[in-house]
């Protein structure tokens, strides 16, 4: 994986180069695992300070995240874009009231239980048929809908986008707190002033592990893993993009055809299918509401 290249990448590029440039390692391995306690624990420690429980939780589990990406995939967007077909044509061939039994009760719904992943996401399902209550609300300003719809996507985003921005703040302080790991090296260092040269020097050394391993951690592991997080949420919430683009189209009169065709514009270009490869899809669903 591409990130697993990455974290090899740093390490070998880091040491590699210490290495050849004539660097000891003895120094580093024998200070590093007093230093990663303080930087680790006092920089896990602050975390939890800022952090509230589900915000610390969401971040612990945001790891594999990391490593596997954007939750939804090339696939889920055809299915996304295939269930709001079926919703909007069966909306402007039977009206409002076929859908109700669906919007009730989707995870019995034969609409939408063809579509397991999009029912396992409690948001997309409820943002769906949320919105579908408010038409039935006789609520079908396409204006109205689009910003409440936009106000619950900012929310949405702005909670399951935390961890990225929680685990920013820690690569930020990071190294600060290898300066203060550094400084305990050298008060202590300080405290052994009379010991010979070859001594001092060792302990200098490794005091100024300290702040290397705060700079190393920070902007070659945890901030890039940031960055990372906040991709992958940004990407998802382009899925969510796709069901307010499809359902505010409709709302404008626009055929289900045309109204998929616009939410196709807003899937993103990796996972986007091409106008030939939606029509294909769109055959196979089935008539039914």
């Amino acid at each position: 994986m591409l990130q697993i290249a990455g974290i090899a990448c740093v390490f070998i590029m880091v040491f590699g180069g210490f290495l050849i440039h004539g660097g000891q390692l003895e120094v580093i391995i024998e200070a590093a695992p007093f230093e990663l306690i303080m930087i680790l624990g006092a920089g896990i420690g602050a975390f939890l300070l800022g952090s509230s429980g589900p915000q610390a939780k969401a971040a612990a589990g945001s790891f594999g995240k990391v490593f596997k990406g954007p939750k939804w995939k090339r696939q889920d967007y055809r299915d996304l874009l295939a269930l709001l077909f079926t919703i909007t044509k069966t909306m402007k061939s039977k009206g409002m009231i076929a859908l109700e039994p669906h919007i009730e009760n989707p995870k019995e719904s034969a609409i939408f239980k063809r579509y397991p992943r999009i029912i396992h996401d409690h948001f997309a399902l409820d943002f769906i048929c949320d919105t579908l209550r408010m038409m039935t609300m006789s609520l079908e300003d396409p204006h109205q809908v689009e910003t409440a719809m936009e106000k619950q996507l900012e929310k949405h985003h702005h909670e399951t986008s935390s961890p990225a921005e929680a685990m920013q703040s820690l690569a930020d302080g990071l190294p600060a707190l290898g300066i203060v790991a550094a400084v305990l090296g050298i008060i202590k260092t300080m405290g052994a002033i009379t010991e010979p040269p070859a001594v001092l020097g060792g302990m200098i050394g490794g005091a100024l592990v300290g702040t290397f391993l705060g700079v190393f951690i920070a902007y070659g592991f945890v901030g890039p893993m940031a960055q990372r997080l906040k991709f992958c949420y940004d990407q998802e919430a382009l899925f969510y993009h796709v069901i307010r683009d499809i359902l505010v189209a409709h709302l404008h009169g626009n055929s289900a055809q045309v109204s998929v065709e616009i939410g196709r514009g807003s899937v993103p270009t990796t996972f986007q299918p091409s106008f030939m490869e939606l029509e294909e899809a769109l055959k196979t669903v089935p008539n039914e509401a």
